[in-house]
């Protein structure tokens, strides 16, 4: 008999417990875009970079006429990669380099959704992350035993238009629990 294989998490928030104090992932929500035998990869969806969307478009050599657009916030994915550039989507889209993650999110690292973002022809719901975070096979489930996140179904609301400052708060909402309640330690039954 074989084991079971593991459910993936891809779809789902890891929202940090308190006790998680290592940047960039301390009162981190990271939203997973992939999870497998193999190992997970995900986006922090809640640590803002330095960069506005004009700065990243305007480093690729690509024009901006709309303020709005070249005003988004470029967030802080993850601490692997941060030069690579991940675009979080709602709307699947036709682009060169897309990741279907489930029924309803797409991730994108093609620059042609960056073209069409520019020209205001991009998703209408997109979030743009420099780097991401990874897990290799086996350790982001012994993080999950060790009480080092709690898991949620990621929520749209949360990603597009909740303010950064309150997504971590806002996400544990989602389990139910007030993170600021919960002890800085984890505990086993």
């Amino acid at each position: 008999m074989s084991a079971p294989r593991p459910t993936s998490l891809a779809g789902q928030f890891l929202i940090a417990m308190p006790s998680l104090a290592d940047p960039p992932f301390s009162r981190g929500v990271a939203f997973l875009c992939q999870h497998d035998e193999d190992g997970a990869v995900g986006l922090l969806v809640n640590q803002l970079s330095e960069y506005r969307l004009g700065d990243v478009l305007k480093q690729m050599k690509l024009e901006c006429e709309d303020p709005e657009v070249a005003d988004l916030p470029v967030l802080i994915g993850g601490p692997v990669q941060q030069e690579r550039g991940f675009v979080l989507h709602r709307e699947p889209g036709h682009w060169e380099s897309s990741y279907r993650i489930n029924d309803h999110w797409s991730v994108t690292t093609s620059r042609d959704i960056l073209v069409a973002m520019a020209a205001g022809e991009g998703p209408r719901q997109a979030l743009m992350a420099l780097g991401y975070a990874g897990w290799s096979a086996g350790q982001l489930e012994q993080e999950l035993k060790d009480n080092t996140w709690l898991t949620v179904e990621a929520s749209e609301r949360i990603v597009f238009q909740t303010p950064l400052e309150e997504r971590w708060s806002a996400a544990a909402g989602l389990v139910g629990v007030d993170p600021l309640q919960l002890p800085g330690y984890a505990g086993h039954a």
